[in-house]
């Protein structure tokens, strides 16, 4: 879902501006390709960490260790409007805010592909 969630953003910027109909229809499209994958990771990142043998049997590093994911996330969602702001300046371009969605995507993607890899070798042996 991650993979398609950048092109769909390019799909979104593109032709969300055609009627009503296609932009609520791409909109819908795009956020369930981005936010299905963030709600997956962070859940898969509290696991793998909770499992990890450093955190064995101790609820309160597990605890401490989760609020700090889900505190990274909303210091992502507090700096988002922000960013939006300054990116897209006094021209209100919009075109750079859709390329730093898009960029964000990718880097996430490129960070998440150790964790797929460990898990796939994983699973083979």
């Amino acid at each position: 879902m991650l993979a398609f969630s950048a092109p769909m953003m390019f799909i979104y910027q593109t032709y969300g501006n055609v009627s009503l109909r296609v932009n609520i229809v791409l909109l819908l499209m795009t956020g369930f390709l981005v936010n299905g994958p963030y709600a997956l990771i962070t859940t898969a990142v509290s696991a793998d960490l909770g499992t990890h043998k450093s955190l064995k049997e101790n609820s309160k590093a597990l605890a401490t260790v989760t609020a700090i994911i889900d505190g990274t996330g909303s210091m992502g969602a507090a700096l988002g409007p922000l960013l939006t702001g300054l990116i897209s300046g006094p021209s209100n371009n919009w075109n750079h805010v859709f390329y730093m969605l898009i960029a964000a995507d990718i880097i996430s993607m490129l960070l998440l592909m150790r964790v797929v890899f460990r898990e796939l070798c994983c699973r083979q042996t």
